[in-house]
């Protein structure tokens, strides 16, 4: 049996299927692998998204720590943060949005850079900033330990001091040496006459001695007398005052006297307002705020 011959016309129509399924298998294949590469590249742009979001975050939890420290900021680490902060609200925008192309993902890579450039330096200048309260806040306890010590020793000193006027004023106060008391009348011819009588005596007279003493201040110096009558009495006016021995108190008679250390005698001539009776007189002598001493004396 002969085989069938295939015309001219059957040749080409098979030539064509050919050709048309390789067309179909060219375009299947280029579908398949564009395709293939369109995935490729939305995989890698939605992972480009999420590190730049990582990174977004992970700047601004730098930023939080820092207002965490409830640091004192200046005005240009509060303005610089505020700027900061702006910026990475606008890069979180932006990585939001559905779709988005390389270049914008470039530029949010570019300036997420010069964020972390700026947190760093940021972060340093915080930290200077610190060292810098640690100094500051060293320097001031120091200081205060310092004027607490300048303190305490000027009380001390003022304290020693004190004590120090008050034993000089102590050692300069004048004291009795000794001291005696006599009453006298005076004739009409004017002369004072010695008496031990009671019904006799017109005053009294304080006779006494101050016990030398270098430190006390020469010149002169306020006596004063009380005195007082044998049943205790004190015989002074209501309105005579004078302060010592920290008081307030009456007095009978005051003279001021000249005192230059040089052992001299002094008298105060005291009149009583009242008739003498029998008993003790006893005088106590005052001056500069303190006692100088007594005397007494009895009449009969």
């Amino acid at each position: 049996m002969e085989p069938q011959k295939i015309n001219k016309g059957d040749r080409n129509k098979i030539y064509f299927l050919i050709i048309v399924i390789a067309a179909l298998v060219g375009t299947n294949a280029y579908l398949f692998f564009k395709d293939r590469q369109q995935s490729k590249k939305f995989v890698t742009v939605s992972t480009e998204k999420d590190k730049l979001r990582l990174e977004v975050e992970k700047i601004e939890v730098e930023l939080d720590k820092v207002n965490a420290l409830n640091l004192d900021l200046n005005e240009k680490l509060v303005e610089e943060q505020k700027l900061a902060r702006e910026k990475i609200e606008e890069l979180k925008a932006a990585l939001e949005k559905g779709e988005i192309t390389q270049g914008e993902l470039d530029k949010a890579n570019t300036q997420i850079s010069e964020l972390k450039v700026f947190v760093k330096n940021y972060n340093d200048q915080i930290i200077q900033l610190q060292r810098d309260n640690i100094f500051l806040k060293n320097t001031r306890d120091s200081l205060e330990n310092t004027l607490r010590n300048i303190s305490n020793k000027a009380s001390s000193l003022e304290n020693e001091n004190a004590n120090l006027n008050e034993k000089v004023k102590t050692a300069a106060t004048l004291k009795l040496q000794n001291a005696e008391i006599v009453a006298f009348r005076t004739k009409s011819s004017g002369k004072k006459v010695q008496v031990t009588k009671s019904s006799s005596a017109e005053k009294l007279s304080v006779r006494f001695n101050i016990i030398p003493n270098d430190l006390a201040v020469k010149g002169h110096h306020n006596i004063y007398l009380r005195v007082f009558d044998p049943a205790g009495n004190l015989l002074a006016d209501d309105e005579d005052r004078f302060e010592a021995d920290g008081q307030e108190m009456q007095f009978s008679h005051s003279i001021y006297i000249d005192y230059n250390n040089d052992n001299s005698s002094y008298v105060i001539d005291w009149r009583n307002p009242k008739a003498f009776m029998k008993g003790i007189y006893t005088v106590i002598l005052y001056t500069n705020g303190n006692t100088l001493g007594k005397a007494q004396v009895e009449l009969k």
